[in-house]
Protein backbone atom coordinates (compact mmCIF):
# COMPACT_ATOMS: atom_id res chain seq x y z
CA UNK A 1 0.00 0.00 0.00
CA UNK A 2 2.88 2.32 0.78
CA UNK A 3 4.34 1.74 -2.69
CA UNK A 4 0.99 2.49 -4.37
CA UNK A 5 0.74 5.79 -2.50
CA UNK A 6 4.33 6.79 -3.27
CA UNK A 7 4.14 5.97 -6.99
CA UNK A 8 1.73 8.82 -7.89
CA UNK A 9 3.78 11.20 -5.75
CA UNK A 10 6.94 10.21 -7.59
CA UNK A 11 5.12 10.58 -10.93
CA UNK A 12 3.85 14.03 -9.95
CA UNK A 13 7.32 15.05 -8.78
CA UNK A 14 8.85 13.85 -12.06
CA UNK A 15 6.22 15.78 -14.04
CA UNK A 16 7.10 18.98 -12.17
CA UNK A 17 10.82 18.48 -12.84
CA UNK A 18 10.18 17.85 -16.55
CA UNK A 19 7.90 20.89 -16.74
CA UNK A 20 10.50 23.13 -15.08
CA UNK A 21 13.20 21.88 -17.45
CA UNK A 22 10.95 22.68 -20.42
CA UNK A 23 10.34 26.24 -19.20
CA UNK A 24 14.01 26.76 -18.32
CA UNK A 25 15.45 25.42 -21.57
CA UNK A 26 12.81 26.50 -24.10
CA UNK A 27 12.35 30.04 -22.80
CA UNK A 28 16.09 30.36 -22.28
CA UNK A 29 16.71 29.28 -25.88
CA UNK A 30 14.15 31.61 -27.47
CA UNK A 31 16.60 34.52 -27.40
CA UNK A 32 19.03 32.61 -29.62
CA UNK A 33 16.17 31.38 -31.82
CA UNK A 34 15.13 35.02 -32.33
CA UNK A 35 18.67 35.85 -33.45
CA UNK A 36 18.74 32.91 -35.88
CA UNK A 37 15.32 33.86 -37.30
CA UNK A 38 16.48 37.45 -37.84
CA UNK A 39 19.75 36.35 -39.42
CA UNK A 40 17.74 33.95 -41.58
CA UNK A 41 16.01 36.86 -43.29
CA UNK A 42 12.64 37.02 -41.49
CA UNK A 43 11.27 40.55 -40.75
CA UNK A 44 11.46 41.26 -37.00
CA UNK A 45 7.88 42.37 -36.31
CA UNK A 46 5.92 40.88 -39.22
CA UNK A 47 7.30 37.37 -38.68
CA UNK A 48 9.63 36.84 -35.71
CA UNK A 49 7.29 38.54 -33.23
CA UNK A 50 3.81 39.40 -34.58
CA UNK A 51 3.40 36.65 -37.15
CA UNK A 52 4.32 33.78 -34.89
CA UNK A 53 2.15 35.09 -32.02
CA UNK A 54 -0.83 35.53 -34.33
CA UNK A 55 -0.48 32.00 -35.71
CA UNK A 56 0.09 30.45 -32.28
CA UNK A 57 -2.80 32.40 -30.79
CA UNK A 58 -5.14 31.43 -33.62
CA UNK A 59 -4.24 27.75 -33.24
CA UNK A 60 -4.78 27.83 -29.47
CA UNK A 61 -8.02 29.81 -29.79
CA UNK A 62 -9.47 27.42 -32.39
CA UNK A 63 -8.55 24.39 -30.30
CA UNK A 64 -10.03 25.85 -27.10
CA UNK A 65 -13.27 26.86 -28.82
CA UNK A 66 -13.49 23.35 -30.31
CA UNK A 67 -13.15 22.00 -26.75
CA UNK A 68 -16.06 24.20 -25.67
CA UNK A 69 -14.17 26.96 -23.83
CA UNK A 70 -16.28 30.16 -23.96
CA UNK A 71 -14.98 33.06 -26.03
CA UNK A 72 -13.83 36.16 -24.12
CA UNK A 73 -16.45 38.84 -23.49
CA UNK A 74 -16.07 42.33 -25.04
CA UNK A 75 -14.74 43.66 -21.71
CA UNK A 76 -12.24 40.79 -21.53
CA UNK A 77 -11.09 41.44 -25.10
CA UNK A 78 -10.28 45.05 -24.09
CA UNK A 79 -8.13 43.83 -21.21
CA UNK A 80 -6.45 41.23 -23.44
CA UNK A 81 -5.69 43.94 -26.02
CA UNK A 82 -4.11 46.13 -23.33
CA UNK A 83 -1.99 43.20 -22.16
CA UNK A 84 -1.05 42.49 -25.78
CA UNK A 85 0.30 46.03 -26.09
CA UNK A 86 2.34 45.90 -22.89
CA UNK A 87 3.58 42.30 -22.80
CA UNK A 88 3.86 41.41 -26.48
CA UNK A 89 4.23 44.62 -28.50
CA UNK A 90 6.42 46.57 -26.07
CA UNK A 91 7.78 43.54 -24.22
CA UNK A 92 8.59 40.86 -26.78
CA UNK A 93 8.49 43.10 -29.85
CA UNK A 94 11.14 45.44 -28.48
CA UNK A 95 13.36 42.50 -27.50
CA UNK A 96 13.19 41.22 -31.07
CA UNK A 97 14.05 44.67 -32.46
CA UNK A 98 16.88 45.04 -29.94
CA UNK A 99 18.42 41.74 -31.03
CA UNK A 100 19.15 43.33 -34.38
CA UNK A 101 21.77 45.36 -32.50
CA UNK A 102 22.85 43.33 -29.44
CA UNK A 103 23.61 39.69 -28.68
CA UNK A 104 20.92 37.25 -27.60
CA UNK A 105 22.67 36.69 -24.26
CA UNK A 106 22.71 40.39 -23.37
CA UNK A 107 19.05 40.68 -24.31
CA UNK A 108 18.23 37.85 -21.91
CA UNK A 109 20.26 39.46 -19.13
CA UNK A 110 18.44 42.78 -19.58
CA UNK A 111 15.05 41.03 -19.48
CA UNK A 112 16.09 39.36 -16.22
CA UNK A 113 15.30 42.69 -14.54
CA UNK A 114 11.54 42.04 -14.91
CA UNK A 115 11.09 40.79 -11.28
CA UNK A 116 12.79 43.97 -10.04
CA UNK A 117 10.38 46.21 -11.91
CA UNK A 118 7.46 44.04 -10.79
CA UNK A 119 8.47 44.72 -7.19
CA UNK A 120 8.43 48.47 -7.84
CA UNK A 121 5.11 48.47 -9.70
CA UNK A 122 3.65 46.13 -7.10
CA UNK A 123 4.50 48.69 -4.43
CA UNK A 124 2.71 51.36 -6.48
CA UNK A 125 -0.39 49.14 -6.50
CA UNK A 126 -0.30 48.61 -2.74
CA UNK A 127 1.70 45.35 -2.63
CA UNK A 128 4.37 46.62 -0.28
CA UNK A 129 7.67 44.70 -0.53
CA UNK A 130 9.44 43.65 2.68
CA UNK A 131 12.83 45.08 3.67
CA UNK A 132 14.59 42.04 2.27
CA UNK A 133 12.71 42.41 -1.03
CA UNK A 134 13.70 46.09 -1.20
CA UNK A 135 17.29 44.99 -0.63
CA UNK A 136 17.02 42.57 -3.55
CA UNK A 137 15.46 45.28 -5.74
CA UNK A 138 18.28 47.71 -4.86
CA UNK A 139 20.97 45.12 -5.62
CA UNK A 140 19.28 44.15 -8.86
CA UNK A 141 19.00 47.74 -10.03
CA UNK A 142 22.69 48.26 -9.26
CA UNK A 143 23.32 45.41 -11.70
CA UNK A 144 21.01 47.00 -14.29
CA UNK A 145 22.92 50.31 -14.03
CA UNK A 146 26.20 48.42 -14.28
CA UNK A 147 25.00 46.56 -17.38
CA UNK A 148 23.79 49.73 -19.09
CA UNK A 149 26.78 51.93 -18.21
CA UNK A 150 29.86 50.31 -19.63
CA UNK A 151 29.05 46.86 -20.96
CA UNK A 152 28.96 46.03 -24.67
CA UNK A 153 25.23 46.81 -24.52
CA UNK A 154 26.04 50.53 -24.28
CA UNK A 155 27.59 50.39 -27.77
CA UNK A 156 24.09 50.39 -29.26
CA UNK A 157 21.83 53.24 -28.15
CA UNK A 158 18.84 51.71 -29.94
CA UNK A 159 19.34 48.31 -28.32
CA UNK A 160 19.92 49.93 -24.92
CA UNK A 161 16.68 51.95 -25.04
CA UNK A 162 14.58 49.02 -26.24
CA UNK A 163 15.99 46.69 -23.60
CA UNK A 164 15.11 49.25 -20.95
CA UNK A 165 11.53 49.63 -22.19
CA UNK A 166 10.83 45.91 -22.78
CA UNK A 167 11.16 44.67 -19.16
CA UNK A 168 9.41 47.81 -17.89
CA UNK A 169 6.40 47.14 -20.13
CA UNK A 170 6.32 43.41 -19.36
CA UNK A 171 6.48 44.01 -15.60
CA UNK A 172 3.84 46.76 -15.62
CA UNK A 173 1.52 44.69 -17.79
CA UNK A 174 1.91 41.69 -15.47
CA UNK A 175 1.12 43.73 -12.36
CA UNK A 176 -1.68 45.67 -14.07
CA UNK A 177 -3.40 42.44 -15.14
CA UNK A 178 -3.88 41.17 -11.59
CA UNK A 179 -7.54 41.28 -10.59
CA UNK A 180 -8.71 42.28 -14.09
CA UNK A 181 -11.65 40.62 -15.79
CA UNK A 182 -9.93 37.93 -17.86
CA UNK A 183 -10.96 34.56 -19.31
CA UNK A 184 -9.42 31.26 -18.06
CA UNK A 185 -5.59 31.12 -18.33
CA UNK A 186 -5.28 29.23 -21.62
CA UNK A 187 -7.96 31.32 -23.35
CA UNK A 188 -6.34 34.46 -21.91
CA UNK A 189 -3.03 33.38 -23.44
CA UNK A 190 -4.64 32.71 -26.81
CA UNK A 191 -6.55 36.01 -26.80
CA UNK A 192 -3.49 37.94 -25.73
CA UNK A 193 -1.41 36.42 -28.54
CA UNK A 194 -4.16 37.19 -31.07
CA UNK A 195 -4.45 40.83 -29.99
CA UNK A 196 -0.75 41.39 -29.47
CA UNK A 197 0.19 39.63 -32.69
CA UNK A 198 -2.24 41.72 -34.73
CA UNK A 199 -0.99 44.96 -33.18
CA UNK A 200 2.64 44.00 -33.81
CA UNK A 201 1.82 43.26 -37.46
CA UNK A 202 0.33 46.75 -37.85
CA UNK A 203 3.44 48.36 -36.35
CA UNK A 204 5.63 46.20 -38.58
CA UNK A 205 3.77 47.38 -41.69
CA UNK A 206 4.07 50.99 -40.54
CA UNK A 207 7.83 50.44 -40.21
CA UNK A 208 7.93 49.37 -43.84
CA UNK A 209 8.56 45.68 -43.25
CA UNK A 210 7.51 43.27 -45.99
CA UNK A 211 7.19 39.52 -46.22
CA UNK A 212 7.31 39.73 -50.03
CA UNK A 213 10.81 41.17 -49.95
CA UNK A 214 12.01 38.60 -47.42
CA UNK A 215 14.24 35.77 -48.60
CA UNK A 216 14.39 33.54 -45.51
CA UNK A 217 16.82 30.67 -45.22
CA UNK A 218 15.90 27.16 -44.06
CA UNK A 219 17.85 27.79 -40.85
CA UNK A 220 15.88 30.95 -40.15
CA UNK A 221 12.57 29.29 -40.98
CA UNK A 222 13.25 26.40 -38.61
CA UNK A 223 14.10 28.93 -35.88
CA UNK A 224 10.81 30.74 -36.51
CA UNK A 225 8.84 27.48 -36.34
CA UNK A 226 10.62 26.65 -33.08
CA UNK A 227 9.57 30.01 -31.64
CA UNK A 228 5.95 29.56 -32.72
CA UNK A 229 5.50 25.96 -31.57
CA UNK A 230 7.80 25.61 -28.58
CA UNK A 231 8.26 29.20 -27.40
CA UNK A 232 4.67 30.41 -27.84
CA UNK A 233 2.60 27.24 -27.26
CA UNK A 234 4.52 24.43 -25.52
CA UNK A 235 6.49 26.46 -22.98
CA UNK A 236 3.63 28.80 -22.12
CA UNK A 237 1.18 25.91 -21.67
CA UNK A 238 3.74 24.20 -19.44
CA UNK A 239 4.14 27.43 -17.47
CA UNK A 240 0.37 27.64 -16.90
CA UNK A 241 0.32 23.99 -15.80
CA UNK A 242 3.08 24.71 -13.29
CA UNK A 243 1.15 27.66 -11.87
CA UNK A 244 -1.66 25.22 -11.02
CA UNK A 245 0.57 22.52 -9.48
CA UNK A 246 3.44 24.19 -7.61
CA UNK A 247 4.05 27.37 -5.64
CA UNK A 248 4.47 30.55 -7.74
CA UNK A 249 7.88 31.13 -6.14
CA UNK A 250 9.20 27.92 -7.71
CA UNK A 251 7.71 28.81 -11.09
CA UNK A 252 9.30 32.26 -10.96
CA UNK A 253 12.74 30.64 -10.73
CA UNK A 254 12.79 30.75 -14.55
CA UNK A 255 13.63 34.46 -14.23
CA UNK A 256 17.16 33.74 -13.04
CA UNK A 257 17.73 30.44 -14.87
CA UNK A 258 16.77 31.64 -18.39
CA UNK A 259 19.54 34.29 -18.69
CA UNK A 260 22.25 31.80 -17.74
CA UNK A 261 20.94 29.33 -20.33
CA UNK A 262 20.68 32.07 -22.97
CA UNK A 263 24.26 33.22 -22.36
CA UNK A 264 25.57 29.65 -22.47
CA UNK A 265 23.70 28.81 -25.68
CA UNK A 266 24.76 32.07 -27.31
CA UNK A 267 28.41 31.36 -26.56
CA UNK A 268 28.14 27.69 -27.63
CA UNK A 269 26.03 27.87 -30.78
CA UNK A 270 26.51 31.43 -32.02
CA UNK A 271 30.02 32.29 -30.85
CA UNK A 272 28.79 35.23 -28.76
CA UNK A 273 31.45 36.69 -26.51
CA UNK A 274 30.85 38.39 -23.18
CA UNK A 275 33.19 40.62 -21.22
CA UNK A 276 33.87 40.30 -17.50
CA UNK A 277 31.80 43.47 -17.16
CA UNK A 278 28.79 41.82 -18.82
CA UNK A 279 29.01 38.66 -16.71
CA UNK A 280 29.55 40.66 -13.51
CA UNK A 281 26.46 42.77 -14.17
CA UNK A 282 24.45 39.60 -14.89
CA UNK A 283 25.59 38.06 -11.61
CA UNK A 284 24.48 41.16 -9.65
CA UNK A 285 21.08 41.31 -11.40
CA UNK A 286 20.44 37.62 -10.76
CA UNK A 287 21.57 37.99 -7.13
CA UNK A 288 18.89 40.64 -6.66
CA UNK A 289 16.24 38.41 -8.25
CA UNK A 290 17.25 35.46 -6.05
CA UNK A 291 17.04 37.63 -2.90
CA UNK A 292 13.53 38.78 -3.89
CA UNK A 293 12.47 35.17 -4.46
CA UNK A 294 13.89 34.01 -1.12
CA UNK A 295 12.23 36.94 0.63
CA UNK A 296 8.85 35.85 -0.73
CA UNK A 297 9.49 32.31 0.55
CA UNK A 298 10.39 33.61 4.02
CA UNK A 299 7.35 35.89 4.15
CA UNK A 300 5.06 32.97 3.36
Amino acid sequence: MSASVQAPARAAGLAVVVALVIVYVVWGSTYLAIRFALEGGWPPLLAVSGGRFLLAGAAMYAFLRWRGVPAPTPAQWKNLAAMGVMLLLLGNGFVVLAEQHVSSGLAAVAVASVPLWMGVFGAMYGQRPSRVEWTGIAIGFAGVLWLNAGSSLSASTTGLVMLLIAPLAWAFGSVWSRGRDLPPPFMAAAGQMLCGGALILVVGLLRGESLVAATPTLHGTLALLYLAVFGSIVAFSTYVWLLHHVRPVLVSSYAYVNPAIAVALGAWLAGERFTTHDLGAMAVILAGVVIITLAKVLRR
